[in-house]
């Protein structure tokens, strides 16, 4: 079984490339995703995985599958839809989980439309379910490039973050450092959301950011155990998809997906913190 599992990656070079592709996002992606679960933003990255079709469709439409075009144009777009939620969060009375779902869907169906006017449907399949297979070495730089500032990153902000998700108000009583590293977040969630659409597209490439880090809360207790819990976890579904894809001849995105699916579903039921089976045959305590 470890026989069939491995000689994939010793036997092509393009698995083996969408195999460190997929390490460099587990390791960059997952703890962001612990983040956004902590601060029960979970669904506000699948609004911005959205939000960079449209950069995404424009960087197309002017350099066609140009990875610098469409890497900038998703980052630009991105960028802006975080910043303008912010902004009408700020300015009116909505919230900034309806602010970002009106912005999503709206960019969601521009983009679409930006790729139909020039594009095929094999052009929108590309964009919305990724490549990983096709990687080259200026994808394989990007998401190296990205893992890396996401890890300096996440460690230079550390404290706050973790400040904003225990106590936000008590934050901003004690700092001002609460505006500027909330956006901070959001440019490393669209960062990351970017990296991925280049291998899982934009409708997959919340995945391997979700998916592993709420698996890593039946594993883990606290945040230092949750971040090397949730890459292991993600590591171990690119290793299973893609070899599944290979075997099974199956979209490399989707099982990939699937795989972290499905070990989120085994942990949901033998995960020692909180799991179903765990709940059932936990000992009681003695009684006087």
């Amino acid at each position: 079984m470890i026989d069939a599992l491995v000689a994939p990656f010793l036997e092509f070079g393009f698995m083996r490339r969408a195999l460190v592709g997929c390490l460099a996002l587990s390791f960059s992606a997952p703890p962001v995703g612990v983040f956004l679960m902590l601060r029960r933003m979970s669904l506000m990255s699948e609004a911005m995985s959205h939000a960079i079709l449209p950069g995404a469709a424009a960087g197309f439409l002017v350099a066609g599958l140009s990875l610098p075009a469409m890497t900038l144009g998703g980052l630009a777009a991105g960028l802006t839809v975080a910043l303008l939620a912010g902004l009408v969060t700020r300015s009116t009375q909505l919230k900034e989980d309806a602010s970002l779902a009106a912005f999503y869907l709206i960019s969601l169906a521009a983009g679409v439309l930006l790729v139909s006017l020039r594009g095929s449907q094999i052009d929108l399949l590309h964009i919305l379910f990724g490549t990983v297979l096709a990687l080259d070495d200026a994808a394989l730089l990007l998401l190296g490039g990205i893992a890396t500032v996401t890890l300096f990153a996440l460690a230079a902000l550390y404290r706050p973050l973790v400040m904003e998700c225990v106590d936000p108000l008590f934050l901003r009583t004690v700092s001002r450092a609460g505006g500027p590293v909330h956006f901070a977040f959001l440019a490393l969630v669209v960062m990351n959301l970017v990296g991925g659409f280049q291998a899982l597209g934009t409708l997959l490439a919340v995945g391997l950011m979700l998916l592993p880090a709420i698996t890593a809360r039946f594993w883990a207790r606290d945040l230092s155990g949750l971040i090397p819990a949730s890459m292991l976890v993600s590591t171990l579904a690119s290793l299973t998809g893609l070899s599944l894809s290979y075997h099974a001849d199956l979209p490399t995105g989707p099982a990939i997906v699937l795989s972290a699916g499905a070990l989120y579903l085994a942990s949901m039921l033998v995960g020692p913190r909180g799991g179903l089976l765990y709940r059932l045959v936990r000992p009681r305590h003695l009684e006087a």
